[in-house]
């Protein structure tokens, strides 16, 4: 009898290591930041400094609500130190699954046991997917229990649609690293990808900040579709949720069909 999802589980097995790292990571950045908002945040002092800095650069850095329990969590986490974590993670884990394996050798031992081509893509997506999830319930939990202790006052409710909204980001990075991996075979040329999506997100997001007439920029910004509604302080963004998850997937489906397709023996 087969082993069920090989791809998937091998995976997993493969960076356990590596997941308690950037777990570790996750919870440090939390732990590091958020206890620290009732002597910088609450007593005014935060605003003090964000009044003193330009404010294009407040802007930019999307601190304008950061003297608040849920800005504050935005400006530190979900939309800087979390950001960058789990992009890296993401983009570390879709240009590995397929051309990291294309360039060790290891796809064409795969494929040679039985395992078809659209199945590899989509379990190492899924894959990818499951070590998000995990990182985003270690992110859930501990804000969760340092919400009370360090008066952040954040709803559970608007918390999840801010996991939600990181977790459809920075799988954005990953299904386009997953995709041009698929394409190409080269893992550099994958990471730059997946890692290129993050950074011109942000970039464009910026820019709407910051010039009124570049509003319109904000649509191709994946960065915009996460945050512009401000899930952490108002709850669930529908339509920025189905963009970032549909186009995720579709990302994911056109890996499939292009790894079935494309001639990776040389």
């Amino acid at each position: 009898m087969r082993e069920a999802l090989p791809v998937f589980r091998r995976a997993l097995g493969d960076s356990w290591r590596s997941l308690i790292a950037w777990t570790l990571g996750v919870a440090a950045a939390l732990l590091l930041y958020l206890p620290l908002f009732p002597s910088i945040g609450g007593n005014g002092e935060m605003q003090q400094i964000i009044d003193s800095m330009p404010r294009e650069l407040v802007k930019t850095l999307g601190y304008e609500q950061i003297s608040s329990g849920p800005g504050y969590v935005q400006g530190t986490f979900f939309g800087l130190i979390g950001f960058l974590l789990l992009v890296i993670a993401a983009t570390s884990w879709g240009s590995g699954a397929i051309a990291g394996a294309e360039e060790s050798g290891r796809l064409e031992l795969t494929l040679a046991h039985g395992v078809g081509r659209a199945q590899y893509a989509l379990e190492s997506a899924l894959a990818v997917l499951a070590r998000l999830l995990w990182l985003g319930l270690v992110a859930f939990v501990i804000v969760l229990a340092l919400d009370d202790p360090s008066q952040l006052d954040i709803d559970p409710g608007a918390l999840l649609a801010a996991v939600a909204a990181l977790l459809g980001l920075t799988f954005l990075s990953g299904a386009v690293a997953l995709l041009v991996g698929a394409s190409t075979g080269r893992r550099i040329l994958a990471t730059a990808a997946g890692a290129g999506v993050a950074v011109v997100g942000y970039v464009l997001n910026a820019i709407a900040n910051q010039v009124a007439d570049a509003e319109w920029v904000r649509a191709a910004s994946p960065y915009s579709w996460a945050y512009q509604e401000q899930p952490l302080t108002n709850g669930a963004d529908g339509p920025g949720l189905v963009l970032l998850w549909g186009s995720s997937a579709l990302l994911v489906a056109a890996s499939a069909v292009v790894l079935r397709v494309r001639d990776i023996t040389g």
